[in-house]
C-alpha cells in the first residue's frame, strides 16, 4: 500500500472533504465543513482581505496538510488585488497529505483556479509564477522553522493548525511558539483554531496579545494574536493598528470572564520542550509533573463555577 492509499476522504457538512490521520486519530478538519473552516479560523481573522491591498503579502503556514488554509488565503488575497505579489512557506511533516489531495482531486468543488499550483507544491515543494513564491519544507516544523528564521521570512498571516494539545503538544509548546513570534511581522496576526489554555498561555509566554475569534461549526472560540509592541493590551485584548500601510484598525474581540479566569488555573500550565527535540511522551509527562505541583486552580473548580452559566457551557465544548 503507497502512502497515498493510507488516506481516504470524508465529506464535511459544507460539502468539502478532509481526511482522518491514522498516526494522531483525528480528523484535519472540522466535521462541521473543512472549507468554512480555513476562511473562518484562519484567513479572516488575519485579515488577509485587508492585508492584500498592500503590493506583497507574506504567509506561514504551519501544519500545511491538504494546502486548504493557504487555498482559501491566495483566493481570499487575489479576489480582493490580482495583482498582489505572495510569498507562502508552509510546514509540513507528511509530504503525502498534500499529495494525497491532489490525487483524490478534492480542491475540484472549491471553485479553485489555482489546482495547478497546488499540484505542483504538493509534488515538487515549490512554486514560482509571477506572482506567487510558494516553497514547502517538509520534515519535523520544530526543525524548519529555524529555516524560515534564518531566511528572515517575516510573515503578515501564520496559521497555526497542528492537531489537537494533546495529541500533537511538540507544535503547541511555548519554545515552538516562540520560534513562530520570531517569524511573524511587527503588524502581521497569528490565527489558531485552538482556544486552550496552555495554547493562550504559550502565545503570552512568547511576548504576543492575544483576543478570540467567532466559533465556527462548534461552541469555542478560536485565538487570534499579535505583537504585543503593536497593540494595546488590557486584560488580554487587543485593538492594534493593522499594517503600517493601512489607516484601517482592527479590534479583536476580548476574552470573556471565564476564558480569562480558564488562564488561572492548572489547564494554563502550557507544553514545554527545552530543546525543541523531545518526544510526545516527554512533553506530556512534563506538564502532568508541572500541574501536580502548582498552586494554580483546578480547572474542575473553575469549571463547576461556570457550567450553569451558558457563556461557561459554550466555552467548554472546547479542549482544555
Amino acid at each position: 500500500m503507497s502512502d497515498l492509499e493510507n488516506f481516504t476522504p470524508k465529506q464535511t457538512a459544507d460539502g468539502s472533504f478532509t481526511f482522518i490521520s491514522q498516526e494522531f486519530g483525528e480528523s484535519f478538519h472540522s466535521h462541521y465543513g473543512a472549507r468554512q473552516e480555513s476562511f473562518f479560523k484562519f484567513v479572516e481573522p488575519t485579515q488577509l482581505a485587508t492585508a492584500a491591498q498592500k503590493s506583497v503579502v507574506r504567509l506561514l503556514d504551519v501544519c500545511y496538510g491538504l494546502g486548504y488554509n493557504t487555498a482559501a488565503a491566495l483566493q481570499t488575497i487575489w479576489a480582493v488585488n490580482p495583482n498582489c505579489y505572495v510569498e507562502v512557506i508552509g510546514l509540513e511533516v507528511n509530504p503525502a497529505v498534500p499529495q494525497a489531495a491532489i490525487a483524490h482531486h478534492l480542491f475540484e468543488n472549491w471553485n479553485c483556479n489555482y489546482i495547478e499550483i497546488f499540484s505542483q507544491l504538493a509534488f515538487e515543494h515549490q512554486v514560482q509564477t509571477p506572482c506567487l513564491k510558494a516553497k514547502l519544507l517538509i520534515g519535523d516544523a520544530r526543525n524548519t522553522i529555524a529555516l524560515v528564521h534564518q531566511s528572515d521570512f517575516c510573515a503578515d498571516a501564520i496559521f497555526l493548525d497542528p492537531f489537537s494539545p494533546p495529541q500533537c503538544p511538540q507544535l503547541w509548546t511555548v519554545e515552538f511558539i516562540k520560534q513562530l513570534s520570531f517569524c511573524l511581522h511587527s503588524d502581521g496576526l497569528l490565527a489558531t483554531y485552538s482556544c486552550a489554555a496552555a495554547v493562550r498561555t504559550a502565545l503570552l509566554s512568547a511576548g504576543l496579545v492575544i483576543g478570540s475569534t467567532p466559533p465556527v461549526g462548534r461552541r469555542s472560540p478560536g485565538t487570534v494574536a499579535a505583537h504585543s509592541g503593536s497593540a494595546e493590551l488590557k486584560d488580554h485584548s487587543v485593538r492594534a493598528k493593522y499594517r503600517a500601510n493601512s489607516n484601517q484598525h482592527l479590534a479583536l474581540t476580548p476574552l470573556s470572564q471565564v476564558e480569562k479566569e480558564h488562564l488561572l488555573t492548572r489547564a494554563a500550565i502550557p507544553y514545554r520542550d527545552p530543546g525543541l527535540s523531545d518526544s510526545i511522551e516527554v512533553i506530556v509527562m512534563r506538564r502532568q509533573q508541572e500541574q501536580q505541583v502548582s498552586s494554580l486552580e483546578p480547572t474542575s473548580r473553575w469549571r463547576k463555577r461556570w457550567l450553569l452559566g451558558t457563556q461557561g457551557r459554550d466555552f467548554m465544548g472546547s479542549s482544555l
